[in-house]
């Protein structure tokens, strides 16, 4: 087999769609053995699942070699940060570390191959790209909403610090009340505390839940909606720009054409 034909069948392998399903299948097996082991189980099962872990490593080596040699321009292979990450994390799992002191480190690193899952499935890899990508326009909002906070939160402690100081002692508990009445973790009991006090104190509560539960979510949603419908439209381009592109064994029959032409006429 030459290095043309082994690269034709590693890309036929790569975008097999069994083969794609029987990686996601060893992925989820190998979460599945993770969480095993947190439980307290024979040690003849301890070590059926070393076996299944090694397995499950060379498997996954086996899928970065089929991916590497599947790649036309393999010096770009390492320009992708997924293909980094799946590399590191089965090479680390190549090394024999469990009856050493880095074991603790192996045993993370095992927990990590989970990840891979993102890698290998291009859906959940185009939502985490589109979440990256919206970043720093989540930047600030977040920036904003920190002011927010840290402007209620100054208030809250100003006010109703007599009325519970373990709720609002200080600016960094009020922010820590805050979040909690944000995220509706019984912020009725907060509310109804200090409204006993101040009855128009609802009125703090109420904006606060409005600016922050209400507009500073639908922001972020909006923001990430936005990203990822640009990440789809760029899919789209490529997919389309790929139609076109001929393939290696469309070019060999070109040449072979052009072989047979340049004969008949000599």
């Amino acid at each position: 087999m030459n290095i043309q034909s082994l690269q034709q069948f590693s890309l036929n392998l790569r975008n097999n769609k069994m083969f794609e399903l029987f990686v996601v299948a060893v992925i989820i097996l190998s979460a599945l053995l993770i969480g095993a082991k947190t439980y307290s189980i024979p040690s003849r099962v301890i070590e059926v699942i070393k076996y299944l872990d090694w397995l499950i490593t060379f498997i996954f080596l086996f899928e970065i070699v089929v991916r590497y040699l599947a790649e036309e321009q393999k010096r770009l292979f390492f320009t992708k940060a997924w293909n980094i990450f799946d590399t590191l994390i089965v090479v680390v799992s190549l090394i024999p570390i469990e009856d050493s002191e880095l074991a603790f480190v192996g045993r993370l690193v095992r927990i990590f191959r989970v990840l891979r899952m993102i890698s290998i499935v291009p859906e959940l890899r185009l939502l985490l790209n589109s979440l990256l990508k919206a970043l720093p326009q989540l930047g600030y909002v977040v920036l904003l909403m920190f002011i927010i906070f840290y402007i209620y939160a100054a208030i809250g402690s100003t006010i109703f610090y007599k009325i519970n100081p373990e709720l609002w002692g200080d600016i960094a508990i009020s922010m820590l009340t805050l979040f909690r009445v944000m995220t509706f973790e019984d912020w009725t009991d907060v509310m109804y505390e200090t409204m006993a006090v101040y009855s128009f104190s609802w009125i703090y509560y109420l904006t606060f839940i409005f600016l922050t539960a209400f507009a500073f979510l639908n922001m972020v949603i909006g923001i990430v909606v936005s990203v990822l419908e640009d990440e789809h439209a760029k899919e789209r381009e490529e997919a389309e720009a790929l139609e076109g592109k001929p393939t290696i064994e469309d070019l060999s029959r070109q040449i072979e054409e052009l072989k047979t032409l340049i004969k008949a006429q000599s």
